[in-house]
């Protein structure tokens, strides 16, 4: 095979010239050119492309890397290259040109710092991946975040930007799951809720407090988690960790037994020696902190569980008296004896619960190893300040009174196609109630639709599903005939009878969570709109009849600091009066920005439980915003790289769109089945139990 001819140095500079826009920046790359031109054919194209990409970003910063891109293919592996390109674009991102200048400038800084990064687990790597891990495991949903430390508070584990201990990637990524796990256990065991003033300042009784917590809680990961415990155990020894005195390690059955006291109470016994080395993965303890985040959870994890009761009492009082007080018990086929599930009770009836006030009640357990006799009562109106009940998330309109990282927003990275990586943290979106619009528009919808609407009806009942007859099973309501028959003549011949005699019918209940994203640019408005808002009504009221669980939210944006998500209808709502005014209040906004809509509503998916998770766009065109460069390729491909995330999540996109130039784009984005254009505005409603089915069967 010939090798490609290495580029002239002329070739080398007309390049650098258009990405360098040498007309405006009078940059002068001839001597550059010239260096660049004695490479090899490979090495020129590595840094040629480095330096377009980073040149989509800021000119003068790819003007000081192409400088320095001999020393840098001298000291370091093209691989660190990459990186040190992509921190330096960062810092441009997050602080300016003048902080990602020194980043290029600092070569010799980097190349200790690249190193250790080559071979690290990176936070923004792993936590995508472990955050699933932390919320399979029991007890409260705990967030992960980046400290310069690895803590929690109880409600998130803190972990660094870099775990590097080791030279190999792989056990670095295994060494910060083990740290995620340790951080776990002290949420999960109890470490958190010891007063921290009962071990007042001397140091080396916290030291030994440390110890023997971190001696139980491994007895706890070794019952619970053996697998992930034996991995622990070599990390440890692949550090050359020294084991636990055997006098020390004698003591964790004791101390899984009396829980965190009994770790003090050991940790006063021993105080007068010096402690033995923590091992790397227990991670560290700021016991204050978390006990200041654990008073405030009291409060609201109170307040919220005795609201949530209130309600539950109203709605089963049906007219009459609300009951006065709930009861519980431990489920009858549970076996966590440390933290039962609880089941709530009047009288006798089991009550049942939605899952965030089981949430609420596990979070309690976790606190007080209980749920107190003074919780069960019903709040009574007017009660609690209500700023207690509110959700945790701040006042999303307190963005725009300040800077845009201020809290009250979510923050999602966004896929920049020049520079084949991403902008972090680059867009800011709100959730933002909507207002409500014609009361009448749903019911006149149906009226105007009433002859679709029972055909629709009609069509839905038959996608419902039927029950059907399990044959042979060990138990059920009648006998199977056949079954009986073949069993008998087993006997008959001296065979063993069968205990599978009997049928069941069983009911295939459909498992769909579908989210409705909504486009509310502004170039939906007029009959874009009425068709967009008719058609959410017809399909709202058939999968009322199917059953299948949906949320309905629109989206718009105004640059990449106000994206926006309308609530219309979420997934635990009910199709009530105010679901049905939010989808007569849509209307048109501002524009297009369809990647961070994209990737909070897949957010808002992964944390619904169902086998099948669809997210179907309704819109009228492809991606735009009022930033110019997210206009063509650059919104398409960070649309693409939305949904692509989607779909590794396990969620399947969908687009019905009425731009009749979407052919041109929708297989890029969705691919080739996974999309529909309407021709005409008005088909819309008349097309949704068609497109529903296809979308899911």
């Amino acid at each position: 095979m010939n090798q490609p001819s290495p580029l002239t140095a002329e070739e080398i500079g007309r390049r650098l010239d258009e990405w360098l826009e040498v007309e405006f920046s009078f940059l002068q790359t001839e001597a550059v050119a010239a260096e660049l031109a004695t490479l090899p054919p490979a090495r020129q194209t590595f840094i040629l492309d480095w330096t377009r990409r980073v040149a989509s970003t800021n000119i003068q910063l790819a003007w000081q890397f192409v400088q320095r891109a001999m020393e840098a293919l001298e000291r370091m592996e093209p691989r660190m290259i990459g990186d040190w390109c992509l921190q330096a674009m960062d810092r441009y991102d997050s602080a300016g040109l003048v902080p990602a200048m020194e980043v290029i400038r600092d070569l010799e800084g980097f190349v200790e710092f690249g190193y250790r990064r080559a071979a690290a687990a990176l936070h923004e790597e792993f936590a995508p991946v472990l955050q699933p891990f932390v919320q399979g495991l029991s007890g409260r949903r705990l967030v992960l975040e980046e400290d310069q430390r690895p803590w929690t508070d109880g409600e998130r584990l803190y972990l660094p930007a870099m775990v590097d201990r080791f030279e190999d990637r792989e056990l670095n990524f295994q060494l910060a799951k083990a740290l995620v796990t340790r951080l776990w256990a002290q949420t999960r065991y109890g470490t958190l809720n010891l007063d921290p003033a009962r071990l007042g300042n001397a140091s080396r009784l916290r030291r030994w407090f440390e110890v023997f917590e971190s001696i139980r809680l491994e007895g706890h990961i070794a019952r619970e988690l053996p697998g992930l415990h034996r991995q622990m155990t070599a990390l440890s020894q692949a550090l050359g960790e020294a084991p636990w005195p055997a006098e020390l390690a004698a003591r964790q059955a004791q101390l899984m037994a009396g829980g965190a006291e009994a770790s003090l109470a050991a940790a006063r016994a021993f105080a007068d020696r010096p402690p033995p080395a923590l091992p790397v993965h227990a991670g560290e303890m700021d016991l204050e902190a978390a006990w200041a985040v654990r008073q405030e959870r009291l409060l609201r994890d109170q307040a919220r569980f005795r609201e949530a009761l209130r309600l539950i009492a109203e709605e089963m009082a049906e007219g009459g008296a609300p009951p006065e007080r709930f009861d519980l018990r431990a489920r009858e086929d549970d076996d966590q004896n440390d933290l039962p599930e609880l089941e709530l009770l009047v009288g006798d009836q089991v009550v049942p619960v939605p899952e965030q006030v089981r949430e609420l009640m596990t979070s309690i357990q976790l606190d007080l190893t209980g749920i107190p006799e003074e919780y069960l009562e019903p709040a009574g109106p007017g009660e609690y300040d209500p700023a207690l009940l509110q959700d945790d998330t701040p006042d999303p309109d307190d963005v725009w009174s300040g800077a845009y990282h201020e809290e009250g927003a979510f923050f999602y990275d966004e896929w920049d196609f020049a520079r084949q990586h991403y902008r972090k943290h680059w867009c800011v979106l709100r959730e933002v109630e909507l207002p409500p619009g014609d009361p009448r528009f749903y019911d006149q919808t149906l009226a105007r639709y009433r002859g679709l609407v029972r055909s629709l009806h009609r069509t839905f009942e038959v996608l419902r599903g039927e029950d059907r007859t399990l044959r042979r099973q060990p138990h059920g309501e009648d006998v199977d005939i056949d079954a009986f028959v073949e069993a008998w003549g087993d006997v008959c011949s001296g065979l063993e009878m069968s205990d599978r005699l009997f049928t069941r019918l069983h009911k295939d209940e459909r498992n769909i969570a579908v989210l409705f994203m909504v486009d509310m640019s502004g170039s939906t408005k007029g009959w874009i709109n009425q068709a967009e808002r008719e058609a959410l009504v017809l399909l709202a009221e058939s999968l009322e009849i199917l059953g299948d669980r949906y949320a309905i939210w629109g989206f718009s944006g105004w640059a990449r600091k106000r994206c926006e998500a309308y609530r219309i209808k979420t997934f635990d709502q009910p199709l009530d009066d105010q679901a049905k005014a939010a989808i007569a209040g849509i209307e048109p906004r501002d524009y297009t920005r369809m990647g961070a809509a994209i990737r909070h509503f897949t957010r808002l998916l992964e944390e619904v439980e169902a086998r099948t998770k669809l997210l179907v766009t309704l819109s009228d065109g492809k991606p735009d915003d009022y930033d110019h460069y997210y206009r063509g390729q650059y919104g398409i491909e960070d649309t693409r790289q939305a949904l692509f995330e989607a779909r590794v999540k396990g969620i399947h996109p969908y687009c019905i769109t009425i731009d009749r130039e979407g052919a041109d784009y929708l297989p890029h984005l969705y691919g080739q089945a996974s999309y529909v254009v309407l021709d005409d505005v008005a088909k819309l409603p008349l097309k949704v139990s068609d497109i529903y089915r296809k979308i899911t069967h």
